[in-house]
C-alpha cells in the first residue's frame, strides 16, 4: 500500500469516478468543529484517496460559513500526506475561458471575518509561517506534468483571487482584481491554503473556469452556464487527478 494519502477538496461530483472503490465514509467531529461532510475514504488508480466535499453533501454551505479549519484539521488527523484542491472560479486574464484550468502558484485573499488560522493563541500558541510562496511547488508541478500526460491544456502559474462571496463580483471589482494581478477569482482558496501550510500538509490548487468574470463577456452570468461549464470541464479535472495517482509511489 502506498504511504501517500491524497486528500482531495471540492464538490460532491469529484467522487463519481469510473473505477472508484468507495470503502467507507466517516463523519468527524473535531476539536474545532464538524467537517462539512463526512470523510470519503475510497481507492482510485490503486490509491488510497481521501475526498471531503468543502460545501457539504448536498451542497449547502456557502463560502464564508464553511469551517475550514475542522476540514483541514480532520484531513492532518486521518493522516492525508498532500491536498489537492478543487475550486470552480471565474475566468479574468484573456486565456481563463471557459473551462480552461489554472495550476495557480499565488493567491490575494480578498475575505474576510474568517476563522483563517489554528495559531489563534487558543487552539494553538501564536506563531507566524512564510506564505510567500501559498502553493506547494513540488505538488503544482507534479500536477502539471499529469494534465501534459493526459493531453489536458493547464496554464502553469497564475493568481487566485479569494473573494468573500456568496455573491458574484462587480465588473468593478473585476477590473481591481485584474489590476492587482489576477487571473481567476473564487471563494474558496482562503483560508484553506494557509491552515494547510501551518499543518505542514503539501497543498495544491486545480482551479476549473466556469465563466468568464464579471464584465468579461456579453450578458449576464447565469447558473445553468456555469453548471453547464462545470459538468464538462470536471472531466479534465478527473483526468489529471487520475494519471497524478497512477504516477505516485
Amino acid at each position: 500500500m502506498s504511504s501517500t494519502l491524497i486528500g482531495i477538496i471540492g464538490g460532491t461530483g469529484l467522487t463519481q469516478y469510473p473505477g472508484l472503490k468507495v470503502l467507507k465514509e466517516e463523519k468527524i467531529e473535531t476539536e474545532l468543529g464538524t467537517t462539512s461532510a463526512p470523510l470519503v475514504y475510497a481507492e482510485l488508480a490503486g490509491k488510497p484517496v481521501v475526498f471531503l466535499a468543502r460545501h457539504g453533501h448536498p451542497h449547502t454551505l456557502p463560502p464564508h460559513k464553511v469551517n475550514y479549519r475542522a476540514n483541514i484539521l480532520a484531513l492532518k488527523q486521518a493522516g492525508v500526506t498532500e491536498i489537492i484542491a478543487v475550486n470552480a472560479v471565474g475566468g479574468i486574464s484573456e486565456e481563463m475561458g471557459a473551462q480552461a484550468i489554472c495550476v495557480p502558484d499565488q493567491i490575494v485573499d480578498y475575505t474576510h471575518g474568517r476563522e483563517d488560522t489554528f495559531f489563534d493563541g487558543v487552539f494553538k500558541p501564536l506563531d507566524h509561517i512564510d506564505f510567500t510562496y501559498p502553493y506547494d511547488a513540488v505538488l503544482t508541478e507534479k500536477l502539471v506534468n499529469a494534465a501534459i500526460r493526459e493531453n489536458v491544456v493547464v496554464q502553469h502559474g497564475g493568481v487566485y483571487a479569494a473573494t468573500q462571496g456568496p455573491r458574484l463580483e462587480t465588473k468593478a471589482e473585476i477590473i481591481r482584481l485584474e489590476k492587482d494581478g489576477c487571473d481567476v477569482v473564487g471563494m474558496t482558496g482562503m483560508p484553506e491554503a494557509v491552515l494547510a501550510r501551518e499543518l505542514a500538509i503539501p497543498y495544491a490548487c486545480l482551479a476549473l473556469v466556469v465563466n468568464k468574470a464579471a464584465g468579461k463577456s456579453e450578458g449576464l452570468i447565469t447558473m445553468d452556464d456555469i453548471h453547464a461549464a462545470l459538468e464538462s470541464g470536471i472531466q479534465k479535472v478527473q483526468m489529471i487527478i487520475h494519471n497524478y495517482l497512477k504516477n505516485t509511489d
